[in-house]
């Protein structure tokens, strides 16, 4: 995995968010919010012990629309979370940005076929 996730400079998250920040956001009990991430609905990664998420996932008052999907694909495609961060937020000059802006605009479509050829 490890060559394909590294390919360009990792721009990383914006602004993090706790999973109670996230079910505020999101008006619903934080276990809700730990539903979605086991469903991979959402992503998170312990920083400091905690488990956050980027707010690039977070749209009000639901989570951004194509990121399921793409968590599914490059789950598919046997990468573990941390992976799919560092790919989601690796930045590659072709889209322009990272996957992870791409997931917000026409890019989408994009960003999710280039997610599910990595599964090949």
């Amino acid at each position: 995995m490890t060559e394909s996730v590294t390919a360009g400079p990792v721009a990383g998250p914006v602004e993090w968010l706790t999973l109670p920040d996230i079910a505020e956001i999101f008006d619903v009990k934080v276990t809700r919010v730990h539903q979605m991430i086991r469903d991979r609905e959402l992503i998170a990664v312990r920083r400091d012990g905690v488990l956050q998420v980027p707010s690039e996932f977070v749209v009000n008052p639901t989570a951004r629309k194509h990121l399921p999907g793409v968590l599914n694909l490059l789950h598919d495609a046997g990468y573990n979370d941390e992976e799919t961060m560092r790919w989601l937020f690796t930045a590659d000059p072709s889209l322009p940005g990272t996957p992870a802006s791409g997931l917000g605009g026409p890019l989408a479509t994009e960003v999710k076929r280039r997610a599910q050829a990595l599964g090949f």
